[in-house]
Order: C-alpha cells, then sequence, then structure tokens
C-alpha cells in the first residue's frame, strides 16, 4: 500500500476512507444533471465524483440478458439499457472532468472499451475497473499500460480469477493496484454483503490495500460502508444519485447527499474512538487507577507484633496502599506499628 495515490490521496489502512461517489449513468444523459450529482457528491464529502463510459454495440450483443433486478429496473436485455444511456462522447467527458477539477474533486470514470480507455486517459489520476471486466484481458492490458493506479473490483470472481488479472495487470505495467470486495447483486442483499470477504481478500493479497464496491440498498445508519471501512476497506465506492426515488437503472441502491453526509459523521465518530493498537494505560485513566483500584486494609484494629492473616484483612477502594497483586507477600507478615482498620496498609507497616 505504501506510496498508492488516488488523486491527492494518499491510502492508508486505519486512516481516513477513499470515497467513489459512482453517479454511473444515473445523470439520465443530462449534462446539466450530470454536473448537479458532481456538486452534490462534493458537499457530501466524496473523494471522487465517477461516471461510466461505453458505447452499447461495443459492451452487450443484442441477444445479452439482464441480470439486475427486473421488478425494479424492466429493460430485459442489457444491451437496451446500456443504449439508453451511451449518449455522451468526448466532449461530454472533458467537460465534466473540467466541472470536477473547478470544484475540487476528483474525475473517474469506468472505461468499458479500449476507446474508452484512450479517451479516459488524459482526463483521471487512476483507473477503475468493473468486476465484469476483470477477465477482459485486452482491456487489462490496455489500462495497466496507461501507468496509473488501477482500482479493480473483484464481484462474483473466484481467487484464482483475481489472482489471474492481478498477474495480467502488473505484467502489462501496473505498479498500484487496489482491490474491490464487491458482490454483483443489484441490489444486494445485507446477507449477501459478505464484508468478510474483505479479511479474505486480505489474507490473499496483502501486498495489495483492499476496498469495497457496495450495493446494498442503504441502511439509515450507513452501517454497511462503516463496517466495510473499519474491516479494513481505505477505498469505498457506492452509486450516488439526487433521487432514490427514482424507478430503474441504479437509483434504487444507490446513496444520496444525506446518506454520504451521514456515513461521514459515522465515519468520523469511529475515527475518535479508534486510537491505539497498543494496550497501555491512559492518562485521563490515571485517577482511575489510583481511586478505583483497592488496596490491602485491615478488617479491624490490629495490634504492633500481630501476625497478618486472611481473616483479618481484605481489600478495598482506593488504591494508596499496598495492593492486592501482593495478598500473598503480606499475609504472614508482623505488623510493625499498630494498624488502623480501613487504612491501606503501606510496606513500612510490615516487618
Amino acid at each position: 500500500m505504501s506510496g498508492i495515490v488516488l488523486g491527492k490521496t494518499p491510502l492508508a489502512r486505519g486512516g481516513w476512507p477513499y470515497v467513489i461517489a459512482e453517479i454511473g449513468v444515473n445523470h439520465g444523459g443530462s449534462m446539466d444533471l450530470a454536473r448537479r450529482l458532481i456538486d452534490l457528491a462534493l458537499e457530501g464529502g466524496a473523494d471522487a465524483a465517477k461516471f461510466q463510459t461505453y458505447k452499447a454495440g461495443m459492451i452487450a450483443s443484442r441477444h445479452s440478458p439482464a441480470y439486475w433486478d427486473t421488478t425494479k429496473e424492466p429493460t430485459p436485455s442489457q444491451f437496451q439499457l446500456f443504449q439508453k444511456y451511451d449518449a455522451f462522447g468526448p466532449d461530454e467527458y472533458a467537460a465534466l472532468a473540467e466541472h470536477c477539477r473547478h470544484v475540487g474533486i476528483d474525475f473517474v470514470s469506468t472505461p468499458f472499451d479500449l476507446a474508452a480507455v484512450e479517451l479516459l486517459d488524459p482526463l483521471m489520476p487512476y483507473f477503475k475497473i468493473a468486476s465484469a471486466d476483470l477477465t477482459n484481458v485486452p482491456l487489462l492490458r490496455a489500462v495497466a499500460a496507461k501507468g496509473k493506479p488501477v482500482l479493480l473490483s473483484t464481484g462474483a470472481a473466484t481467487l484464482a480469477e483475481v489472482d489471474m488479472a492481478v498477474a495480467t495487470l502488473e505484467l502489462a505495467g501496473c505498479r498500484a493496484l487496489v482491490l474491490l470486495h464487491c458482490v454483483l447483486n443489484y441490489p444486494c442483499d445485507y446477507a449477501n454483503a459478505h464484508l468478510n470477504m474483505i479479511d479474505g481478500l486480505h489474507r490473499a493479497f496483502p501486498e495489495h490495500p483492499i476496498g469495497y464496491s457496495d450495493h446494498t440498498v442503504p441502511d439509515d445508519a450507513m452501517l454497511v460502508l462503516q463496517a466495510a471501512w473499519l474491516k479494513g476497506a481505505v477505498v469505498l465506492e457506492k452509486h450516488f444519485t439526487h433521487d432514490k426515488t427514482l424507478p430503474g437503472n441504479d437509483h434504487y441502491h444507490a446513496m444520496d447527499v444525506d446518506d454520504l453526509k451521514r456515513f461521514r459523521r459515522g465515519a468520523a465518530l469511529l475515527a475518535e474512538t479508534l486510537g491505539e493498537r497498543h494496550k497501555a494505560p491512559l492518562p485521563s485513566e490515571a485517577p482511575a487507577r489510583r481511586h478505583a483500584r483497592r488496596s490491602i486494609v485491615p478488617l479491624r484494629d490490629i495490634a504492633a507484633g500481630e501476625t497478618l492473616t486472611a481473616d483479618s484483612l481484605t481489600c478495598k477502594r482506593p488504591a494508596h496502599g499496598i495492593s492486592p497483586l501482593h495478598w500473598d507477600e503480606v499475609l504472614g507478615r508482623t505488623a510493625a506499628r499498630p494498624l488502623t482498620e480501613d487504612v491501606p496498609l503501606q510496606w513500612a507497616d510490615l516487618t
């Protein structure tokens, strides 16, 4: 992970997550809405506004079946769906990249063909490869050859397929790679999110940072994204919309600006609570260590020369005297002076 920077943001496990608002094609072909979504992503606290760049005829055949929930998005084929949203070209993407630069958010768009790689390369600080293209060797090689950091989603992939994709990218020149856990369900049920797979990717690919691309319906507290971050995901990607009630495409499982703000507030609170990894007493705990722990005290007045026994002693707060850690060392000792009930013992009281 050392040295990987997305835009101007260095990645660090345990640090603040890099958040991608996946606008995708939720702009519906409107440049005005696309710009508005960029502004909303920035307002919500996203680090990047991401789009999708494709032409229907290059991404899917005319006979490609739907694989999403058709009760939410009724379009029966991938080709027909992609055809609805592939109107943007070089001028539009250049304008969106410029708008992102002007307002201060990273511009990214996922390329789905080789021409899109060439189109987007001068506009973006890094590349994102979709899960469905994890086995697309020509696309992997074309992206890697650009020499920029790469985010690779791993939805529906075996570890062997991920390993193949990683090897392909690295052999083609990729030197900075982030793997994103992802589940290719639209939407993804909470029971299918399997955030523990983030741990699995950490174990299988310890040399690469791990992130998470989320397709669950946003919960009220944005717990899924927060849990993914706590699992060690340094990059978080989620579909983004201005109106979650809109039918079709990716609106129904996307977050909006208020969801993103809630995530940021929750993550800020969690970040404040995480603190140190090494277990040790904190300075703020010093009063509790001194006053809430216990000392050995006499149960009654004890005469000088009397042998101390378990029947004549007990342990009470505060910790102003001999700690109960030394209980066995105290038993059998002799009182060096008269001892008063309830007054913590000191070593000078014993012989």
